[in-house]
């Protein structure tokens, strides 16, 4: 009896790529890199093996008790991680997994570390605001000035509480000509930040008779950082970075700095303040105008005299100029027929003549006529 192979080949059901290596590793690196976990993800370990390339680079080991993974933070990352590593520091680490076809290997490419013992929504919050912060959300050179006297200011705000009763009352008793638009909406809990975000879009773009707002405020009062989550969401920064008109972010909670405060164009401590911003006082006005009235009179009186100056020197020259003048000096103004005689030839022998002079006026007769030679 033949005795069994000791390999068996199963027959071939299809026809089979044979890779190359490279082939294999750049297939291998393809499926991590859209990997949605290993392109977005949070590790945590304790640092050995750190070392810095003179180009700023990091290179250093994640490990925990049963296995370790390479890791680096390229310089520019660096200057945004909240710590470096350093040998014998746990932390966590945000990345992506990346194999590097070369040798193999995977590594993670780190671009945030955070120390060990941070909360995860702390983390998610700080790499959100250094995203936000490197696409040049917060930068003040984009922040743009209120307007002087509103006509249309928008307010996205929760329609119970103080929030919205402290807002009307002070705007209708600073400056009452400013017309609202109030959009209410939830601003905690669960879908208050997307609803703000739309409202805020919705606002902003809303117009009546050809004209929009001139001035947009998100508002609501003080409360715990829970309370205040919807505040730190990006869909609300994003829409208030998106607004065609200015943003007053009015959140009454003075000791931290929401997201919407850092978007904003102008960050009020509460919404009452908001409202202090927004409008300029009646009385103040009245003051504005008062001055501005005594100005026009001073420029106006100003005018006139310096008009009365030009006026009495003009009339000095022509004074100068004038008949009056030249009779003073000697010569007189002779008429014939009734008008001023200038050529000798407009009369003849026997016409009379009425010579004016400065003081009377003489009536003669002409005797003979000399033309001029």
């Amino acid at each position: 009896m033949r005795p069994e192979p000791l390999l068996r080949f199963a027959p071939f059901q299809h026809s089979t790529h044979v890779f190359s290596v490279a082939e294999l590793a750049l297939h291998i690196s393809s499926t991590l890199e859209h990997d949605p976990v290993l392109s977005d993800v949070w590790l945590r370990g304790d640092v050995t093996n750190v070392s810095r390339s003179p180009a700023g680079h990091y290179y250093f080991t994640l490990k925990d008790d049963q296995a370790q993974l390479r890791a680096v933070l390229f310089r520019g990352s660096a200057f945004n991680s909240p710590v470096m590593p350093a040998n014998g520091l746990a932390l966590v680490a945000h990345g992506e997994i990346h194999l590097y076809e070369r040798n193999s290997t995977c590594e993670l490419v780190a671009d945030l570390l955070f120390p060990e013992g941070v909360g995860l929504a702390q983390i998610q919050g700080e790499r959100l605001y250094r995203q936000l912060e490197s696409e040049g959300l917060f930068e003040h050179s984009r922040k743009r000035p209120l307007p002087r006297l509103p006509k249309r200011i928008g307010i996205v705000s929760s329609e119970r509480g103080a929030v919205i009763h402290d807002l009307l009352t002070i705007l209708n008793r600073r400056f009452p000509l400013a017309e609202v638009i109030f959009l209410p909406c939830p601003v905690q809990g669960p879908g208050a930040a997307a609803a703000m975000a739309r409202g805020v879009s919705r606002l902003a773009r809303w117009q009546r008779d050809g004209h929009g707002l001139d001035v947009l405020v998100v508002a609501r009062g003080g409360g715990s950082d829970d309370d205040l989550a919807a505040f730190n969401d990006e869909r609300l920064a994003r829409a208030i970075f998106a607004s065609p008109v200015p943003v007053v972010s009015a959140v009454g909670h003075e000791t931290n700095l929401t997201l919407s405060d850092l978007v904003a164009d102008v960050r009020a401590p509460t919404p009452s303040a908001a409202a202090e911003l927004l409008t300029p006082d009646r009385a103040t006005l009245r003051r504005d105008i008062a001055n501005l009235q005594r100005r026009a009179r001073q420029a106006i009186q100003q005018q006139l005299n310096q008009r009365r100056r030009a006026v009495t020197d003009l009339a000095s020259r022509l004074n100068a100029l004038g008949p009056s003048a030249t009779l003073a000096r000697g010569y007189a103004i002779v008429q014939a027929h009734g008008h001023i005689l200038h050529n000798a030839t407009a009369v003849s022998s026997g016409d009379s003549l009425q010579i004016r002079l400065q003081h009377g006026q003489l009536t003669s007769t002409v005797d003979s006529v000399e033309p001029e030679a």
